[in-house]
């Protein structure tokens, strides 16, 4: 039921439905006491599968085309201050969001 929700808001939703207070939270989690309110609030927020999450993203969209235009890994890589295989790993997942992206369409 709370799949949609990230770690900390699950954490923090199972510590107060186990009685634990606000404020003990907070001290446990290091944060402020309105701080883990507005988590709470949080939670109660719709969400979804935005198309945004499951699109690619712009760095994807541009490792794309520096790839289709020809540059290797090692120059793209060298260009974002990243390893080649870091780069290869977002070309991969770029390719299976566009997948994914394909499959969802009616």
């Amino acid at each position: 039921m709370r799949d949609h929700l990230r770690p900390l808001e699950r954490r923090v939703l199972s510590m107060r439905d186990d009685g634990v207070s606000i404020d003990e939270i907070a001290g446990r989690l290091r944060r402020s006491s309105a701080h883990i309110e507005r988590i709470i609030s949080w939670t109660e927020l719709p969400r979804g599968g935005t198309p945004s999450r499951q699109s690619a993203k712009a760095f994807e969209r541009r490792v794309l085309a520096l790839r289709r235009s020809g540059e290797s890994y090692e120059t793209i890589g060298t260009r974002f201050r990243r390893s080649p295989k870091f780069i290869r790993r977002v070309e991969g997942m770029a390719h299976y969001r566009r997948g994914v992206e394909l499959l969802r369409r009616d």
